[in-house]
């Protein structure tokens, strides 16, 4: 049975780090962003009254672009994996200005500053104050079970090869496993910078390219409709069922459940890998067959491969990363994030 297992929690401060950004308009330290932008940004949740009177839950991303510019999407019941029913979104745009970002709405404002959202009708009246909330993966930081081989902890690259470390003790993209892979059970954390004048597929890009054939996709989609090569996507196969992605430069967890694909003793596939994938607690690839390699991925084939976080030149960094490989091929029928 799947479980929302994110949790909700009050915007906190950030970890600290301590490195500078590679270049200009990039930011890879949450405490020293010096764009405005950065401190609007986020998700913010909190009753809206209805034209009827009643309550309802609502839940908004608020989406940096550049120089002040804004977008924004609007979820009736709350955020994606809590209270969002995967239902229609309301698209907004606004720019900063005076020290607030104004979302226009035919029927309301909202009113977005670090820490609230506040809506309004054309009479003034509010309509709901949002708060800034901030979103943690409750398998974020899970020790490895017991049967768990342990790939990076921060403090060697001994599984992966030519791993390079920030001063901080985090793994850098562009890295292979020095071992192949079969089937497994892989828990690994990611975060991607803030690149707000980027867009697409220049923004935060890295991946999880398993067995060097298929890609689930690392990107800083935050507050977009999910598309087939955005975050958690089956690159250019498959998009995820929800778009689970938190901001950039907060820390998100894939936990990654795959069987290899089969083949027969003259090498003809008899049966298709297959993925279900969690991004920050919630399903968002559920038992997906794959038809065959994605991307620019190697070909399939009977040999295993090793597991490629990929060099896509942006500092995308990665820790807590550990692999369980079963004995039997993993059921998906019964897998929920065992991770807990």
């Amino acid at each position: 049975m799947l479980r929302n297992i994110t949790s909700l929690i009050l915007l906190l401060a950030l970890s600290s780090v301590s490195f500078a950004a590679d270049k200009p308009g990039v930011y890879v330290d949450p405490n020293n962003v010096s764009d405005t932008d950065f401190y609007y940004q986020g998700e913010f949740y909190g009753p809206l009254t209805l034209p009827s009177g009643c309550l309802e839950m609502t839940g908004l991303q608020v989406v940096a672009q550049g120089k002040g510019k804004f977008s924004a999407l609007q979820y009736k019941g709350g955020l994606p994996g809590n209270g969002w029913n995967n239902g229609p979104k309301l698209e907004l745009t606004g720019e900063l200005k005076d020290g607030v970002i104004l979302l226009q709405h035919d029927a309301y404002v909202i009113a977005v500053d670090p820490n609230h959202a506040v809506v309004t009708n054309g009479a003034g009246e509010t309509l709901g104050n949002l708060r800034k909330v901030r979103r943690k993966s409750l398998t974020l930081g899970h020790k490895p079970p017991h049967d768990a081989q342990v790939l990076f902890d921060g403090t060697s690259t001994e599984y992966f090869q030519n791993g390079k470390l920030t001063p901080e003790g985090l793994l850098k993209a562009g890295t292979i496993t020095t071992f192949p892979v079969t089937d497994f059970q892989l828990h690994l954390e990611f975060r991607t910078p803030f690149m707000p004048e980027k867009s697409s597929q220049a923004r935060g890009n890295s991946g999880v390219y398993i067995q060097e054939r298929y890609e689930v996709q690392i990107l800083d989609s935050f507050g977009k409709t999910p598309e087939f090569n955005d975050a958690a996507s089956l690159y250019r196969t498959k998009s995820p069922e929800m778009n689970m992605c938190f901001p950039p430069l907060q820390w998100q967890t894939y936990d990654i459940y795959f069987t290899a694909a089969r083949f027969d003793d003259a090498g003809n596939k008899v049966a298709d890998a297959r993925l279900t994938v969690y991004q920050n607690g919630i399903a968002v690839q559920r038992d997906v067959a794959i038809p065959n390699k994605t991307g620019a991925g190697k070909k399939e084939g009977p040999e295993p491969g090793p597991i490629n976080l990929q060099d896509h030149n942006d500092p995308v960094v990665f820790r807590n990363i550990w692999i369980i490989e079963p004995s039997t091929p993993i059921s998906f029928a019964s897998a929920s994030c065992s991770c807990l």
